[in-house]
């Protein structure tokens, strides 16, 4: 019992280890990549106006702290796509379980929903713009075309791999199909659908960022197409960072909420 215990503190021990072999080889990759970046710019090695630095790229986000520009932008965003993302995954969630409940549905619709996957939705902003209008709603609407063609692909796939002798051996004991759907259905695919909302914020995140570079007077894609159209590429790379945090903050949430409610 005791050589058991002793080879599991050294397996954690060593896993330990290789978690923060792993956290310090990604933050020094980082740090050399800022630090050649910086080094580049300064030396002349690249076009600093068209590559900027990461000392403009600080003084333009304290100069967007400074003017109370930040988070105003900031809080823009992340707000149009936390609404983006809860409305489409419930959404998605919905109409998957429709198709799932109505197999007949499934397959009329399941040409368009893969031509609608398909279609780039920036194609679609012009009309998005003349239907909805250019205001915030556009830009939600926009990230919903990306986020519940997604939810509902994604979704209905893990509902039909569900484990077919589960479902038979429900039917046999005369389960209805709400109680196949609540007991068997829905249990087997909590994993997928932790694994969806991942890369459904990323999807609502990019459909927001789109719809902001159409019509938007607030929110980090108007900074970076403001910066753009005004050739200030520090403001562009601003944007792009602050997006990168926003991004990996909002991952990392729904990542912490998987490792809660999925305990191995």
């Amino acid at each position: 019992m005791s050589m058991y215990s002793l080879e599991h503190k050294e397996f954690l021990k060593k896993n330990k280890r290789k978690k923060l072999f792993i956290l310090f080889s990604q933050i020094f990759i980082l740090i050399f990549l800022i630090v050649m970046w910086e080094i580049a710019s300064d030396n002349g090695w690249i076009n600093s106006f068209i590559y900027s630095s990461p000392s403009k790229v600080l003084d333009t986000i304290i100069n967007l702290h400074n003017t109370n520009n930040l988070y105003i932008h900031i809080f823009t965003t992340v707000y149009e796509t936390l609404i983006s993302f809860g409305v489409g995954t419930l959404i998605g969630i919905g109409i998957a379980i429709i198709l799932w409940w109505n197999k007949t549905l499934a397959k009329i619709l399941d040409p368009f929903l893969t031509v609608l996957n398909s279609l780039p939705k920036v194609a679609l902003g012009p009309i998005i713009i003349i239907w909805v209008g250019a205001n915030t709603k556009s830009i939600i609407f926009m990230a919903l075309l990306i986020s519940v063609i997604i939810t509902i692909m994604n979704v209905y796939q893990g509902f039909i791999s569900t484990d077919v002798i589960k479902l038979k051996l429900l039917k046999s004991f005369g389960a209805n199909k709400f109680q196949i759907l609540t007991k068997a259905v829905f249990p087997t695919n909590y994993s997928n659908i932790i694994s969806m909302l991942k890369i459904n914020i990323s999807m609502s995140l990019i459909g927001i960022i789109m719809g902001e570079f159409l019509v938007s007077k607030k929110g980090i894609g108007y900074l970076i197409m403001y910066g753009s159209q005004i050739f200030n590429l520090s403001l562009v790379m601003s944007g792009i960072i602050l997006l990168a945090i926003v991004a990996t903050v909002m991952y990392y949430v729904v990542y912490t909420i998987e490792k809660l409610i999925i305990k191995d």
